[in-house]
């Protein structure tokens, strides 16, 4: 799926947006990750998964023609993680009705807390 594929995806799926909206909602969205990104924030969708930052160290590697050594900068690389959800989704794995509303109940019991807020 291409950034246009999603684009068109999301104003058919919301017909009172037009394809200009729609892309200008997805332009939004990938520019508020990648600034929160270069702000060095992580960045946690949930059930899709979460945006994060690693460090490379800066280090020495020698340049195959010349023989010389030179000194690489230290990067950060963005890194995803995807959500069990997904993970699950994708490897074509499959829950039970019973195993998705029990999963569903832990997760509204993680919100609420354990502070004796009744579901």
């Amino acid at each position: 799926m291409t950034k246009g594929d999603l684009i068109k995806h999301l104003a058919k799926r919301s017909p009172q947006y037009s394809l200009h909206t729609a892309a200008l909602v997805v332009q939004v969205v990938l520019a508020s990750l990648v600034e929160a990104l270069a702000r060095g924030e992580r960045v946690e969708l949930w059930e899709f998964g979460s945006f994060a930052l690693k460090s490379r160290p800066a280090r020495k590697r020698r340049n195959p023609r010349t023989g010389a050594v030179i000194t690489l900068p230290a990067t950060k690389l963005p890194f995803f993680r995807a959500a069990k959800e997904v993970r699950v989704r994708v490897n074509g794995q499959s829950t039970t009705p019973q195993q998705e509303s029990a999963e569903e109940e832990e997760h509204l019991k993680s919100i609420v807390g354990t502070s004796g807020g009744k579901l």
